[in-house]
């Protein structure tokens, strides 16, 4: 004897319905009413195509950080030449900036521009030198020779915005050739 019992089971395709069948059937639903249909999932609007709201929000922070007064005034260099680079850059590539042997392929001079119209005239040059796929820059910032201070103040705040900026891989003053202490060679990231 097997262990299951095996159950035979009658399907409708087995049996073949009758007339009387159909009828009954009939009978049983004819005070039977069909429901209103409503569809079940609703049609959606076409979504809006997506937007880099984050994106958006952390380049406007880049632009605050990067436009923002250093806290304090002895966090400027105050020294005639002035030098940076991202850890990571090759000693090598810093002394070839340093010297020059770079060719310029962009150059923005701030000369007459106050503080605020420097501040936006930097951001726009190295997005569109970013953009255009600028490697070295020059920034003529000056010396200050003309201020009513006798000192390059656009410099000081050259010197801290580019440091702020992601971009920015290394900067050292210029040749006097092109600018000496009131210009800078600025080496821009690969995009």
């Amino acid at each position: 004897m097997l262990p299951f019992q095996l159950i035979a089971v009658r399907t409708m395709s087995d049996k073949k319905i009758t007339d009387k069948d159909r009828n009954l059937f009939r009978e049983a639903m004819s005070d039977v009413r069909q429901l209103a249909h409503k569809p079940r999932v609703q049609k959606s609007k076409r979504r809006p195509p997506p937007h880099p709201l984050q994106r958006h929000r952390d380049e406007q922070q880049v632009l605050v950080d990067m436009l923002s007064e250093p806290l304090d005034p002895s966090d400027l260099e105050t020294g005639d030449e002035l030098l940076f680079s991202r850890i990571g850059l090759q000693h090598k590539t810093l002394r070839r900036l340093r010297r020059g042997e770079y060719s310029i392929e962009a150059e923005l001079d701030l000369h007459g521009h106050t503080k605020l119209e420097a501040r936006q005239a930097v951001v726009e040059f190295l997005h569109r030198c970013q953009q255009q796929g600028c490697r070295i820059v020059r920034i003529i910032h000056g010396k200050g020779l003309g201020s009513h201070q006798k000192r390059g103040v656009l410099k000081q705040y050259v010197n801290h915005w580019l440091r702020q900026r992601d971009e920015v891989l290394a900067f050292c003053s210029a040749l006097p050739c092109h600018g000496g202490t009131g210009a800078l060679y600025v080496m821009l990231k690969r995009q």
